[in-house]
């Protein structure tokens, strides 16, 4: 019995010394994040294998593993840049990147886990700056935001090309742009508006008397043809042929009294 606790006292400092080992050389993984591992007796930084995947993972207990999420994360920036003419523009824009997942290490060795701030965001306001100052407030105000989304998006990608890092997209939300010059622009697009707006009416007011002018003159001219081609013979004929039909109505009592200048009877009808 005095026996045991002298066995006892090696087992428990054992399992506890397992437990620290075992607690030192796990490592998990969580969804959407991948590990680099540092090897503190063999070079460092491991980056000619792939990173660390999701999941449990087992390594040296005087190791370490730098976990990074590899999702696509989003930058919010506001800017201020100035325009072709100096005026300064504010910009909301929004970036998505994400880390090369299988440049994790060099990613980790060059720059660190705080790479947004070291390239991302000068890389993102160095582009908005250059594509901002081609263009005049008015250009950014009404037809060249796509453009300039486009531009900022390309510029950043060059920047970027060899810093480990994938730039997805660049969104610009929002342009601002100082009030006295909001205000200048909103005039002159209503005015161009209105001028344009009078043009059409004075357009539309032309072509409409152009119409009436045509149909008059088809008028005057289908009249001409008609009164030219109404001979007294075919007056005549008309007539007959009018009196007939007239004569064989069954609701219509005919009486013919005489007959007129062209020799054609009048004839009365009482129902």
């Amino acid at each position: 019995m005095e026996k045991l606790p002298k066995i006892g006292i090696p087992i428990i400092i054992a399992i506890v010394l397992i437990i620290i080992v075992v607690a030192k050389s796990a490592v998990t993984i969580d969804s959407g994040e991948a590990g680099v591992l540092y090897r503190t007796f063999d070079n460092g930084v491991v980056i000619d294998e792939a990173p660390l995947g999701e999941g449990f993972h087992l390594i040296a207990p005087w190791n370490k593993v730098f976990v990074y999420e590899v999702r696509q994360q989003e930058l919010y920036e506001k800017m201020r840049v100035l325009s072709s003419n100096g005026l300064e523009i504010q910009i909301e824009a929004s970036v998505w990147y994400e880390p090369v997942y299988k440049d994790l290490g060099n990613l980790h060795q060059s720059l660190g886990k705080d790479y947004l701030q070291r390239v991302i965001q000068p890389a993102i306001r160095s582009a908005a700056r250059s594509v901002v100052g081609r263009y005049t407030p008015e250009q950014l105000y009404s037809s060249k935001r796509d453009a300039i989304q486009d531009e900022i998006f390309a510029e950043t990608k060059i920047i970027l090309e060899k810093q480990y890092v994938q730039l997805n997209e660049v969104l610009v939300r929002d342009v601002t742009l100082p009030n006295t010059i909001k205000e200048a622009i909103e005039r002159k697009l209503r005015q161009e508006q209105e001028s344009l707006e009078y043009e059409f009416r004075l357009v539309t007011a032309s072509k409409e008397a152009e119409k009436v002018i045509i149909e008059a003159e088809g008028k005057a001219e289908s009249n001409r043809i008609l009164s030219a081609s109404l001979t007294d013979k075919i007056l005549q004929d008309k007539g007959i042929d009018a009196t007939l039909k007239l004569s064989q109505s069954p609701n219509t009592k005919v009486i013919v009294i005489g007959g007129g200048e062209s020799g054609m009877p009048l004839i009365l009808g009482d129902n």
